[in-house]
């Protein structure tokens, strides 16, 4: 038996509500993404100058270390400040995205 030409709108109706509510849900999401990969735009920015500052204060400790005083002072404490700045950076980078 033909169903009648009110139940085909129905049934229309129905898979046009669902594609627009479809749709409604991806541009949401596509938004919410682009809004969250723009909110981590500062890391390489902060990252990088760790890890060179870090590397760039072990060059100058074992070139010129035991001439500059601060770091004649330090000693061996040296390899540690470095090394924090470095480990800093990593720390950061683990948050980009």
């Amino acid at each position: 038996m033909p169903e009648s030409k009110g139940r085909q709108k129905a049934s229309e109706k129905l898979a046009n509500k669902r594609a627009r509510t479809l749709a409604q849900h991806r541009s949401e999401n596509a938004e919410e993404k682009v809004r969250l990969s723009g909110a981590r735009n500062w890391v390489p920015w902060v990252f990088v100058p760790l890890f060179l500052f870090g590397v760039a204060w072990l060059v100058v400790f074992y070139i010129a270390g035991r001439s500059i005083p601060f770091m004649a002072s330090l000693g061996d404490g040296n390899i540690l400040v470095a090394l924090g700045f470095i480990l800093a950076g990593f720390v950061v980078s683990t948050a980009w995205k």
